[in-house]
């Protein structure tokens, strides 16, 4: 059966075709252009092992090992995202695009499904393309040419957890003392596989605009956050046993939704290493 890319409402699009435990070389190429072109890839009915999670990931690129979330300890390379019954907060709950913090972000992840809850428990994606494409030609020409810096120390760094019981954090983060560094990104960026524009500014991880004064720069990057939020360029992803996404992190933003109190749920995600990003 030939491997099929069918778009989702707005963002992203699933495939069928394909058994990510053997991923042939002819299907590589075919999902690494779906990825640049949609922003997100679904997939259902995969049971994925952790090993073969990992050998999947490698054929995208070299495996960046998350600095802050724990691993597991047979496989380091697949990091756990993970809420018990009795945490209040998920991770992921806000809008946000994973690792624009590094100098060189990562390119995307691949997210496993391992324990869900009975219900809820959903990421929502949006598509920074589609948000890019509906700026009207005015705000496109102000944009381009600015910067945006971006930093790790507010979510993941010592401050952002004080008050936090850290042996319930310890089994989620570590190395908050890696959380030191800053990286500068265009605010409108070339996608590295498609060369389609799209916004890269995200309210989680973006902390000012270069070029413009701190009340300016605020004001616009709300007014972006805002934009970036309409549901015309959402796809809510529903989590079902042996469901895998593999999001890029230049073409999207997600959220975790948290809507199951007192339920478990547990991912396995690999990150994979990208490229310097251009306007």
């Amino acid at each position: 059966m030939p491997v099929t890319v069918n778009a989702a409402d707005n963002a992203g699009a699933y495939v069928t075709g394909v058994n990510l435990n053997k991923l042939q070389a002819s299907e590589t190429g075919v999902l690494k252009q779906a990825l640049g072109e949609h922003g997100v890839l679904f997939f259902r009915d995969q049971s994925l092992t952790c090993a073969n999670h990992i050998k999947l990931a490698g054929h995208f690129g070299h495996i960046n090992i998350n600095r802050f979330f724990t691993p597991l300890s047979d496989f380091p390379q697949i990091a756990q995202v993970l809420k018990e019954p009795d945490q209040q907060k998920n991770i992921g709950e806000l809008w946000h695009t994973d690792h624009s913090y590094d100098q060189i972000p990562a390119l995307g992840s691949i997210l496993v499904a391992r324990d869900l809850p009975g219900s809820g428990g959903d990421t929502l994606f949006a598509s920074m393309f589609a948000a890019y494409d509906a700026l009207d030609e005015s705000m496109k020409k102000t944009l381009n040419g600015l910067t945006a810096t971006h930093s790790s120390r507010h979510v993941f760094g010592k401050k952002a957890h004080e008050g936090t019981d850290r042996q319930a954090l310890s089994a989620r983060f570590h190395n908050s003392d890696a959380a030191t560094q800053n990286a500068i990104h265009p605010v409108v960026i070339r996608h590295p596989i498609s060369s389609r524009q799209a916004l890269y500014v995200n309210p989680q991880f973006t902390l000012h605009i270069n070029e413009l004064p701190a009340d300016e720069s605020t004001a616009l990057l709300e007014l972006l956050y805002h934009h970036c939020q309409a549901e015309l360029f959402q796809h809510r992803f529903n989590w079902q046993d042996g469901s895998v996404a593999f999001w890029d992190n230049r073409a999207t933003w997600h959220k975790a939704l948290n809507d199951y109190p007192g339920e478990r749920r547990l991912m396995h995600r690999i990150t994979i290493e990208g490229e310097s990003l251009s306007g």
